[in-house]
């Protein structure tokens, strides 16, 4: 009698079930992805209107990024409590607010404040819908989370072409305008949609052979020397990936070779705006892509193979990227070797710290973003110091190089005597009711 009404059971759930979940996911994701990926189209416009300095726009930038992060895990006791629905939709009204104010915004006061608004809904959009994919699969959480976060990495890539051109033929204030109601306005009814799966829904997994049956609560896991050295790892990475992100724009711009027209595989377009496309594309391949070959020769070789090749198209980026094909094509071996963070941690967080408190332990980790945000700002100083990205570039690809060591010669037998350690603990659990016998 079980074995027949469990498949009924599991088919029972949402209309379109767990994969249109999944899809409305990465929908949800592509909509909040300009907020931080075309941000670095509005910086030069805003700056030659106000003339308030690079470094003092990019501080909204990196106050974003610490709402959009440092808030996650709190955003993912509301879902719990609330479910998903609320939260995203109240997601997507903060992220077209914030657009919205950035329209009309007179003062860096009010740009930062704004900053905050859609940091904090973003974080909300993005939070969410990455728990959803693990709740949904908890049989394939690599490739749901990989492809989820693909949204986010590679969701702007479409209307980046519209956005740039909106600015120059509208400015920039009538396209914060339309594109944040849009977005906004998207989330808000895909939202209506959204479910948190119920018992019965979902298929019954085994436990793989390498991942801990025990799991770690939040308090237990910061405690611990290999948490921290993934943060550390993470805020290096991360730190040069979104320097690109927000400073692209103004390097392509004093490289000047912003609006030089490049033509590839017989697509001509502008150099900066060839580059944002690609960019937002392979950004978002990435994820899934390296979230696979991790799961074949493991997480910590991954890193080293993805943080090395991010320190060498650094280089080569600072060496050639004057130009115009090169900076297209060596910015896009950038973002590809960046933007797989995004699913190498959690994953590996998981595998180290169990799957009971996965989204909540995840989000703790993924606050290092918001941490290596403030490196952002320091990057328009140094700029304006010395008159050239060459130490940007130097530090970026150096700190990567650090990561793509530690990776191998710290992490990996760090995390392997850690699990081992778990699983000698969970041996000694679950003999113990013999051993009371």
């Amino acid at each position: 009698m079980p074995s027949s009404t469990l498949p009924a059971a599991a088919g029972r759930g949402p209309v379109g079930g767990r994969w249109l979940q999944l899809l409305i996911g990465v929908v949800c994701m592509s909509m909040i992805a300009n907020l931080q990926y075309g941000w670095t189209l509005f910086v030069e416009p805003m700056n030659e209107k106000h003339q308030w300095g690079r470094a003092a726009i990019q501080v909204a930038f990196t106050i974003f990024v610490l709402f959009e992060t440092w808030l996650v895990p709190i955003e993912g006791w509301f879902v719990d409590k609330f479910g998903p629905r609320i939260v995203v939709m109240l997601g997507g009204i903060l992220c077209a607010a914030s657009w919205w104010l950035n329209s009309m915004a007179d003062s860096l006061t009010m740009l930062y404040v704004s900053a905050a608004i859609g940091g904090t809904g973003a974080g909300a959009v993005y939070g969410t819908c990455v728990g959803a994919a693990l709740k949904w699969f908890p049989d394939r959480r690599g490739l749901a989370a990989g492809i989820t976060a693909a949204g986010f990495g590679a969701g702007s890539a479409l209307t980046i072409v519209p956005i740039a051109a909106m600015i120059k033929s509208q400015g920039y204030e009538h396209t914060f305008l339309f594109f944040g109601l849009l977005q906004g306005a998207v989330v808000f009814v895909l939202a209506l949609l959204l479910q948190s799966p119920k018992e019965g829904q979902l298929p019954k997994v085994e436990v793989a052979v390498n991942q801990s049956r025990r799991s770690y609560g939040p308090g237990e896991m910061v405690k611990t020397p290999v948490f921290w050295i993934m943060y550390l790892m993470f805020v290096l990475v991360a730190g040069g990936g979104l320097m690109a992100t927000a400073q692209l724009g103004s390097i392509a711009k004093d490289f000047k070779i912003a609006d030089v027209p490049v033509s590839i595989l017989g697509l001509t377009m502008p150099a900066l705006t060839f580059a944002l496309s690609i960019d937002r594309v392979l950004n978002g391949v990435t994820r899934p892509f390296f979230g696979w070959v991790s799961d074949n020769i493991g997480r910590e070789n991954t890193m080293f193979i993805a943080f090395s090749l991010e320190a060498v198209g650094v280089l080569a980026l600072a060496h050639f990227g004057a130009n115009p094909v090169a900076f297209v094509i060596l910015t896009g071996l950038v973002f590809f070797a960046w933007g797989e963070i995004y699913s190498l941690f959690p994953a590996t967080c998981g595998d180290t710290f169990g799957s009971k408190f996965a989204t909540t332990n995840a989000g703790l980790l993924y606050t290092a973003k918001g941490t290596a945000s403030l490196v952002v700002p320091m990057a328009s100083v140094a700029v304006a110091s010395l008159g050239n990205w060459d130490l940007v570039f130097l530090i970026t690809a150096a700190v990567n190089a650090i990561a793509a060591l530690m990776a191998i010669f710290v992490l990996k037998p760090l995390r392997a005597r850690f699990v081992s350690q778990a699983r000698a603990i969970e041996t000694v659990e679950g003999r113990a009711p013999e051993i009371a016998r």
